[in-house]
């Protein structure tokens, strides 16, 4: 309290363009700044997540517009930010979220999938960052942009060579954006998904349905040499210490504080939410039973065919390994794409999901592939 009142995070006469808004990191990102108080575009190389994850803010009272266009394409965004201007007439807040959770080893990727997904990952932030940039300061918006970063940025995961290069390389790319920006007070940070667990009632309904699970159904192994080792599992909720893995719930509470003024000194900085994960001692296993977090302050009050948002998905089990990168997914926007989903890239997300290392591997913000807007496309 500050002399008889409590201090307000709001982003009110604020407008956000968040990329690769699939169903799971994108859309709760996207929500949670409607929720503070912004206008909000949702853009996705699949169009119909876009339009999806406007249904979900516009049913919880925000305002948004849908976009579509690959972050990859130059002329798709100067025209996603151009209807953004028409539309609002200013641009004060970009989450890059889209990217390509494409997963492979390296002795088994091909040059024009490692290509493809570094190129949607990194001219997606390189393109927004300055055309957003460009228009804050032609404007005198000293704004804010985030690129949404992945556990695989920062630690080395077998299965996962091209999106562990760009996710690495835009960590340092949001460290030279905030010295290029700072003199016109434009901040540029990270966020680093951990295997969130989705929590979208939309998504969660879906996957009742069809009866799967938070964590990536396992692939069968292709025909490898004779000569060929396994790398080893993953066990992404088994080792967070706090018990409790985020949500795209907690991503969208931590990047509208950021967003917003509070944060007027923050730029160049990386933030994650994971219980503990990246903190502890590589060798460390944390014991079973902890008591766990205090509870989730929602944002999504709606309810999608009987499921309410705190309802779980179907069998969730919070640490479940498993055998390959491949066989989990892990999210990035995520949103749904390959494998931060699905394997063709998405213009949406970047999301992890869940299950594999940390993010669900999929494909999400370019124009030869699926969309961004798969679940397994979330960052881990």
């Amino acid at each position: 309290m500050l002399k008889g009142f409590a201090l307000e995070i709001s982003l009110d006469g604020k407008v956000a363009l968040v990329t690769g808004a699939g169903p799971n990191i994108g859309s709760g990102i996207a929500l949670a700044l409607a929720k503070y108080g912004a206008n909000v575009a949702c853009n996705d190389l699949n169009f119909d997540a876009a339009k999806a994850a406007v249904r979900r803010i516009e049913r919880n009272g925000g305002t948004a517009l849908a976009l579509s266009g690959d972050v990859s394409v130059e002329e798709d965004v100067t025209s996603n930010i151009g209807e953004v201007l028409g539309a609002w007439g200013r641009i004060d807040i970009v989450i890059n979220n889209a990217a390509w959770l494409h997963t492979n080893h390296i002795l088994e990727e091909d040059l024009a999938s490692f290509n493809r997904a570094i190129t949607i990952a990194v001219n997606g932030n390189f393109l927004y960052t300055k055309y957003a940039a460009l228009s804050m300061i032609e404007r005198g918006i000293k704004g804010s942009i985030v690129s949404i970063l992945s556990s695989n940025a920062w630690q080395g995961a077998a299965g996962f060579i091209a999106y562990a290069t760009h996710k690495g390389a835009l960590a340092n790319f949001v460290r030279a954006a905030a010295m290029d920006l700072a003199p016109y007070g434009i901040r540029v940070n990270s966020f680093t998904p951990t295997a969130p667990r989705p929590d979208n009632p939309e998504l969660l309904a879906q996957w009742r349905a069809e009866g799967r699970t938070e964590l990536r159904p396992r692939q069968p192994k292709p025909d490898r040499p004779a000569w060929w080792r396994e790398t080893g599992t993953y066990d992404v909720r088994g080792q967070i210490p706090m018990g409790e893995p985020a949500t795209p719930t907690d991503i969208g509470h931590c990047i509208a504080w950021l967003s917003s003024d509070y944060a007027r000194l923050i730029t160049g900085c990386d933030f994650v939410i994971d219980g503990g994960a990246r903190a502890k001692y590589w060798a460390y296993t944390p014991a079973p039973g902890a008591a766990g977090p205090v509870p989730l302050i929602p944002l999504d009050i709606t309810e999608v065919e009987g499921l309410s948002p705190a309802s779980p998905a179907p069998s969730f089990t919070s640490s479940e390994p498993s055998a390959s990168p491949e066989a989990s997914f892990t999210s990035p926007e995520a949103s749904f794409t390959s494998p931060e989903s699905s394997s063709e890239p998405s213009s949406a997300s970047s999301e992890p999901s869940s299950a594999s290392p940390e993010s669900s591997p999929a494909p999400s913000s370019a124009s030869p592939a699926p969309s961004s807007s798969s679940p397994e496309a979330s960052n881990g």
